[in-house]
């Protein structure tokens, strides 16, 4: 983590996308606007979910009984092809597959998206398995990114528990991490902004 902070600077904010929330056209297109808007004057990862193309890959673990590693690496792969989607939606999106790209995006003024496969097979850090989801992945790139906030950006139709299983072991203590529903993005903007940012906007709203 050191290293990449002392090459790049650290990324403000990790945001995770549910892939489910963007499997709806109409609620994508809203998130993304929320995350351009929360973007602007932050330096902020966007992880996209796996969402259906990650419960085909449960299907296909069902049907085909593939070992635990070629379905997690199945899956991984999931979201490195949402994240084409979500670049191209988000309009100054740039896939991104490591630190050096990550800073590459950020100092040219992009929004970086994760494909995450090829860094995470480079180090593996976390366990094989459906205990680990989008959720863990986020988490692990804040603690590397030396991000202090992660926001998990959720379907409305979400019931608890909110996070995959092994989340509360991957999310680094430092990390303040918040879950967003989809059909409430507007909040994104002052999650990723942190709680004193939002104190001081609404102090200097009050006085003007």
């Amino acid at each position: 983590m050191t290293r990449f902070m002392e090459s790049t600077g650290s990324v403000d904010a990790v945001v995770k996308v549910g892939g489910r929330a963007l499997a709806d056209r109409r609620l994508c297109d809203r998130v993304m606007r929320a995350v351009r808007a929360a973007a602007a004057g932050r330096r902020l990862l966007v992880v996209p979910g796996g969402g259906p193309l990650a419960d085909a890959v449960r299907l296909i673990d069902r049907t085909h009984e593939p070992s635990v590693d070629a379905a997690h690496w199945m899956a991984v792969l999931a979201m490195d092809q949402w994240a084409h989607l979500v670049s191209e939606r988000l309009e100054r999106g740039a896939v991104v597959d490591g630190p050096r790209a990550i800073a590459r995006a950020l100092d040219s003024g992009r929004i970086p998206v994760l494909a995450p496969a090829r860094w995470l097979q480079d180090s593996d850090p976390l366990p094989h398995g459906w205990e680990v989801t989008a959720d863990s992945i986020a988490a692990w790139a804040a603690g590397v990114t030396g991000a202090e906030r992660l926001v998990l950006i959720k379907p409305p139709k979400a019931a608890p528990p909110f996070v995959d299983a092994y989340f509360g072991r991957a999310v680094p203590s430092g990390v303040a991490w918040r879950i967003v529903m989809a059909d409430h993005v507007e909040a994104l903007a002052e999650a990723v902004a942190g709680p004193e940012s939002a104190r001081r906007a609404r102090t200097r709203s009050a006085t003007t």
